[in-house]
């Protein structure tokens, strides 16, 4: 998010006295995030040791704080876990609010800085870690198990008829209508091709895996001792492996490597794996339609002058640019539309 919300400091020091006995003398937000739903701030305690805050708004996955802490304990040292209050639990509330405290990492994301050969293969090994844990059944249990839901991809088809039909005065949601309405057939075919391989990989048995679902390079950050980090567990899911691997290679936002690089340097630490180009394909088409419905609802909802519909409207358009998600996508799908 990058607007502050309408929550005092003040208010959000007395919450973290009270349920983990800090004492902050700076309570800082920071304008991180495409998120609309999750505040970060950045807390100083008067031993001058910082802290990371995350404060969310509406519905909480457990799990989010629960594996990262399990993650952490069976070894996976890139994985950083939250801070427990004085009562023991991993988070709290503060009026409607959940409350999760982090140890602070300084330092930039995958990018704001170039990840250097041995951190691409670090992340390599780190995410075979993760793909190759064993959940404990009550832990697993709380994982949600990949079904291939066409939520997105219905949503997307309600927005295209929309702007089909109506005509925007507002500035920036009459650009992203124009702007969509010129690209109709391409997303429109987005959304066949992701359909379609979803129909298939429903029908195909798998081994799939626990899969963090989120490694764009917003979450993979590097400290300033050059140690790296894997951030925002929010959306765990048991699915085939190629949930995560098909940020690797697919013009995710990683600065300074071609898709080419990051693929040879980041399966050098992953190690030796059987690929299925058509998971690799659905996903990365299914990310983009998702990433295209989520942001054109950002922007048609949220309130006017938001600086976050700016952004997301960016966001948006650069899955069109040349080398960008899209023709990586169309790359990876070895199957015609019509086969």
């Amino acid at each position: 998010m990058l607007e502050k919300p309408k929550l005092s400091d003040d208010s959000i020091a007395a919450c973290l006295r009270d349920e983990y006995g800090l004492r902050a003398v700076q309570v800082s937000f920071l304008p991180l995030g495409a998120d609309r739903n999750t505040s970060v701030y950045r807390v100083v305690s008067e031993d001058n040791d910082p802290y990371f805050l995350r404060l969310r708004r509406g519905s909480f996955g457990e799990v989010s704080v629960y594996l990262p802490k399990f993650l952490r304990e069976q070894g996976v040292g890139q994985v950083i876990a939250p801070l427990t209050t004085t009562t023991g639990h991993l988070w709290t509330t503060l009026d409607s609010l959940t409350v999760i405290l982090y140890p602070f990492v300084e330092g930039r994301n995958g990018y704001e800085v170039r990840l250097s050969d041995g951190h691409w293969r670090e992340l390599g090994v780190a995410l075979r870690r993760v793909h190759s844990v064993a959940l404990p059944p009550a832990l697993r249990r709380r994982i949600p198990v990949e079904t291939f839901c066409p939520k997105w991809r219905e949503m997307l088809r309600g927005i295209l008829v929309r702007f089909g039909r109506e005509s925007f005065d507002e500035p920036l949601n009459a650009e992203l209508a124009a702007f969509l309405r010129a690209r109709r057939d391409t997303v429109l075919d987005l959304v066949a091709r992701a359909e379609r391989l979803a129909q298939a990989l429903r029908r195909e048995p798998a081994a799939w895996v626990l899969c963090h679902s989120d490694i764009h390079a917003g979450n993979v950050l590097l400290d300033e001792d050059g140690a790296l980090h894997i951030v925002d567990w929010d959306d765990p899911i048991v699915a085939p492996k190629e949930r995560d691997l098909m940020f690797i290679g697919g013009a995710q936002g990683f600065a300074g490597r071609t898709p080419g690089e990051e693929e040879v340097l980041f399966y050098a630490g992953y190690g030796q794996t059987q690929i299925d180009a058509a998971a690799l394909a659905y996903y990365r088409y299914e990310r983009i339609v998702q990433d295209i419905a989520l942001f054109s609802e950002q922007i048609l909802t949220a309130e006017k002058g938001n600086r976050d519909r700016v952004q997301s409207l960016q966001y948006l358009m650069s899955n069109f640019l040349p080398d960008g998600t899209i023709e990586i996508a169309y790359r990876s799908d070895r199957t015609p539309i019509d086969g």
